[in-house]
């Protein structure tokens, strides 16, 4: 006997599968999970009595792709149900704004206050709104009122992030920190994406420059990316960040696979870890 989505066929008979479109999507997923499926033909469909023409085929497989398509989606979406990969590109995008909004802020200065020369070295961040803003006119204080308020939003974000992570994962998050984690994800598309991820990729999300630059033109391999901003990662000499930025990704590969299966942190596992990832940084 030979099973298709419409029916099983066994020489000339056919036993049609129920036409109702949910029932055939179901059908469809469960073959294809068995591996018992035989590759459809329209004419076997009518040949065996299962449908009578072409077109009647070919609706009744659209009605149940679309319910398929439908399912598969809503599943993918409920992985990510949290909006972590949202909010993470939100913040990517209040960085730019925030950052192209007082360069601006700064040559529009500069314009108007030719004291404030383009040598002078100029603080980051807050410091530098607060010195515009001693000899700003009206209306470039109300821009920097507002890029305050776009700092504020960043900042409260951040704190909502990193929350977020710890919720969807709390091995990730517990070993790297929310926002790594959080950032982790977004780079990899997802928490399935970064959980089937070979730690040698996790190693180097975030570097697509210097990975091309690499492929490119031959110049020396990234050895983090993403990883980097992990403080056992940028805080251990040159010569033992690669060995650290391994060892760290060899771990969020596991960690990451426990929070998409488990969904739940593993004490010991993030004990094991973090020494691991400590020992790497003390080695000569």
């Amino acid at each position: 006997m030979e099973s298709y989505w419409f029916g099983d066929v066994e020489g000339r008979a056919c036993e049609p599968a129920p036409g109702d479109p949910g029932l055939l999507a179901e059908r469809i997923e469960l073959l294809a999970g068995s591996g018992d499926a035989c590759i459809p033909d329209w004419r076997i469909a009518v040949r065996c009595g299962a449908l009578r023409d072409r077109a009647e085929y070919l609706k009744r497989l659209r009605d149940a792709a679309f319910i398929l398509a439908e399912k598969n989606l809503g599943r993918t979406l409920q992985l990510d149900h949290s909006g972590l990969i949202q909010m993470v590109r939100m913040l990517d995008q209040l960085d730019e704004v925030i950052n192209l909004l007082t360069e601006r802020s700064v040559e529009w200065h500069r314009a108007t206050h030719p004291g404030f020369s383009r040598k002078r070295t100029l603080p980051a961040d807050r410091t530098l709104i607060a010195l515009i803003r001693q000899d700003a006119d009206e209306t470039l204080s109300g821009l920097l009122d507002e890029i305050e308020r776009l700092r504020d939003q960043r900042s409260l974000l951040m704190k909502q992030v990193s929350r977020r992570a710890e919720e969807v994962l709390p091995n990730c998050s517990a070993l790297a920190g929310g926002l790594v984690a959080a950032r982790l994800a977004t780079e990899a598309g997802g928490i399935r994406e970064l959980a089937v991820m070979p730690a040698a990729s996790i190693q180097v999300l975030g570097a697509k420059t210097a990975l091309f630059s690499h492929l490119s033109t031959g110049t020396p391999p990234p050895k983090h990316g993403i990883v980097y901003q992990h403080g056992r990662v940028h805080g251990a000499r040159r010569e033992n960040r690669g060995r650290v930025a391994r060892t760290l990704s060899a771990k969020l590969a596991i960690a990451a696979r426990i929070d998409y299966y488990r969904k739940c942190a593993d004490a010991e596992f993030l004990l094991n870890a973090a020494n691991a990832v400590r020992r790497a940084g003390r080695r000569e």
